[in-house]
């Protein structure tokens, strides 16, 4: 994993999700990326406490350029290779676009509790970043002294799209020596024998050389409600999901049950695009 990227608002929330970023770094080499996105004039009360909207755009970019290089000073940043970068774009738009320009391999963002981003990262921002971006998106919902994924949930309805995604999150799994449970969700709207099920995750698993792995049937009202209560039955330290760009979530994940994933599950959620 040769580069990471995490937004800055200077909240405690995304000051957590560098935490974590820079625990993956240091297992991976990593360089980080610390993007701060600029929309004039919604910084004023971020960057200088106050309810200011002075309309000199250099004033408040020196003030962001100044709180980045005080947080690089960190003492869990020393001996990893940090970089900056502010942009005067929207939040999702400025995420997403970065994510390409400095062509990074995960991006790791801060969320408030259950209830979605606060200050700059909110609402539907981490929404639109997880459906468009095509790098493995790191959602972060809690403090934690050391990130780990021991217990790594993975949820799919295993079709043949999910290959590639599911290439990508073994290389995640690999990282932290997670024991996966794979899981798929059984509703009433998407319902499924024991032994058809059975054998659709087998046929799949068949193609990949993978250990430390378990597979599962869950039964639930919905998928959304299945992931995140299957994930408490096994004590999960994160939840994988597979996302479908600007369709939502193929098959399996219909509507916007990846997003509201995101934003309603307790412990911490990478998605990854198909």
């Amino acid at each position: 994993m040769k580069r990471i990227l995490i937004p800055i608002d200077f909240s405690e929330y995304s000051e957590e999700a560098l935490k974590v970023a820079a625990q993956i770094a240091r297992k991976n080499n990593s360089e980080l990326v610390l993007l701060h996105l600029l929309e004039l004039p919604l910084q004023a009360n971020a960057l200088t406490g106050s309810g200011s909207s002075i309309p000199e755009i250099m004033f408040f970019k020196n003030k962001a350029i100044a709180k980045l290089e005080e947080l690089m000073d960190a003492d869990y940043l020393k001996g990893i290779n940090v970089s900056e970068a502010i942009e005067f774009k929207k939040v999702s738009e400025g995420i997403i676009d970065a994510s390409i320009k400095n062509d990074v391999n995960l991006i790791v963002m801060g969320s408030h509790g259950t209830s979605g981003f606060k200050e700059l990262l909110v609402g539907s921002n981490t929404e639109k970043v997880v459906r468009f971006s095509n790098v493995p998106v790191l959602v972060i919902k809690k403090k934690a002294k050391e990130f780990k994924a021991r217990n790594f949930v993975f949820a799919s309805d295993f079709s043949k799209e999910t290959r590639k995604p599911f290439r990508k999150m073994i290389e995640i799994a690999k990282i932290f020596d997670s024991n996966l449970f794979l899981v798929m969700i059984c509703t009433l709207n998407s319902f499924k024998t024991t032994a058809a099920a059975e054998r659709i995750m087998s046929d799949f698993i068949a193609d990949f050389d993978i250990k430390n792995y378990s597979t599962h049937i869950y039964n639930d009202i919905n998928i959304e409600n299945g992931i995140i209560n299957f994930a408490n039955s096994v004590d999960a330290d994160l939840i994988g999901i597979c996302t479908h760009g600007r369709t939502g979530l193929a098959h399996f994940f219909n509507g916007s049950i990846g997003e509201n994933l995101v934003n309603h599950a307790a412990k911490p959620v990478i998605t990854f695009k198909m």
